[in-house]
């Protein structure tokens, strides 16, 4: 329960945060510094050895629908101890989320749990409350894929998004098939058997623990020799020395050998250019490109980096090397006029930066009321509408202009109970 809640004036209760990330879900209270419980968004079946995943986009509404039942009473009953119907919920999501998975979430909250509002936030606007700016190109490195957006005086220049593939999701696919490729194992009776020999794969959980505890991005100067010396078109190329070598306990019996030639490597994946020239560093620089020619400068001296990918050690650093080598290519130098580039530091780690900028938002009783969609609107509509800009929206977003509008839009705006 949020402090000095039992002092209150008589007001509303502060709002429930909810960050729902494809990895880890970020939960909390409005008005707070920090989310009270950080998940895996997950849950698990009696029966079923393998966590089943909650953020799935690929299955049908009903089984969705039982996932995030059982995942949200997880959270109200077990981690956060309220009840759903006294409080508004602030949802963080993506641009990029399918409208099925938002109405099937939507639905839960209103149908099942009775919760009196709901606001879908885009994290990308939300990570700008962190800092009191309203103007900036906003990269979020996730576990699925990376998304940069920019943002002009609060509204989310949404033609000019870019996003690849490429966040924990893969760096955990090739890095467990470098593990069973070229690491060995020490085990009770044999050392430096192949980990291949032993196990045909390894835990998603382990796999991102040795991530985090063993990995790093190397500086530009290094990454490039390492991608040179990965494809060696020409044979000449030599890689740079190696890091030491890691011993990870796998278990009380079995240590893992992590080579040093992985630690380093392994996250080069995220700076090699494919076939349409296209890495994380390059999706800043598109995305300028696609914005108002006036507005690329102050862009380009505000850009933010969020997502749980951006904590790995050294990240923040190359990407931003990366940036000013590729802005002196004929690609970008022709046509971006600046060559300036500024990063902000948020006042929370990347993973929790847009958690923390819905609790900034969801503590602004009026500005919420005004925001969010009533249980009343979504019984009379069955809609949840898109969130454009910080401006309230138009009443023509919300019903045909030919009808009348719905008996209880005015309650859905306000911040009445």
């Amino acid at each position: 329960m949020p402090m000095f809640e039992g002092l209150g004036t008589g007001g509303e209760k502060t709002a429930v945060v909810i960050d729902l990330g494809a990895a880890y879900t970020k939960c909390g209270f409005a008005g707070e510094s920090g989310p009270r419980c950080i998940i895996p968004s997950e849950i698990k079946k009696p029966g079923i050895t393998q966590a089943i995943k909650v953020v799935q986009y690929n299955i049908n509404t009903e089984e969705l629908y039982g996932y995030l039942k059982e995942f949200i009473h997880m959270l109200y009953f077990r981690h956060l101890l309220v009840n759903p119907r006294d409080r508004r919920v602030v949802v963080i999501e993506s641009i990029l989320c399918p409208s099925h998975f938002r109405e099937t979430l939507t639905k839960v909250f209103f149908k099942h749990f009775e919760v009196p509002s709901v606001l879908f936030a885009p994290c990308h606007l939300m990570s700008l409350l962190t800092l009191g700016i309203n103007s900036a190109v906003v990269l979020d490195c996730g576990y699925t894929e990376a998304l940069a957006l920019p943002i002009y005086e609060g509204i989310l220049i949404l033609n000019a998004w870019e996003a690849l593939p490429l966040g924990g999701k893969a760096i955990h696919k090739e890095l467990q098939a470098r593990l069973l490729e070229e690491c060995t194992v020490d085990t009770g009776t044999n050392t430096g058997e192949g980990l291949a020999s032993v196990m045909s794969s390894l835990p998603e959980e382990t796999i991102e623990d040795i991530k985090v505890r063993t990995c790093f991005v190397s500086d530009l100067q290094r990454g490039e020799k390492i991608q040179a010396a990965k494809f060696n078109i020409d044979g000449k190329a030599e890689r740079p020395q190696s890091p030491p070598d890691v011993a990870y306990p796998l278990d009380g019996e079995r240590i893992l050998h992590v080579k040093g030639s992985v630690r380093d490597s392994v996250i080069e994946m995220l700076f090699e250019q494919d076939n349409e020239e296209k890495s994380i560093a390059t999706l800043i620089l598109d995305s300028l490109l696609q914005c108002p020619i006036d507005t690329r400068k102050h862009l380009a001296e505000n850009l933010v980096i969020i997502g749980g990918t951006a904590m790995l050690p050294g990240f923040l650093h190359r990407i931003m090397a990366e940036i000013r080598c590729l802005v002196e290519k004929p690609k970008y130098k022709e046509v971006l006029a600046t060559k300036t580039f500024k990063v902000h530091t948020p006042p929370a780690k990347p993973n929790s930066v847009a958690w923390l900028g819905g609790a900034i938002f969801g503590a602004l009783q009026d500005i919420l009321g005004s925001r969010s969609v009533s249980k009343e609107y979504y019984s009379q509509t069955g809609r949840i509408p898109d969130w454009c800009c910080l401006n309230n929206p138009p009443l023509e977003m919300m019903y045909e202009t030919t009808k009348a509008p719905p008996p209880l839009m005015k309650r859905a705006y306000s911040t009445e109970k």
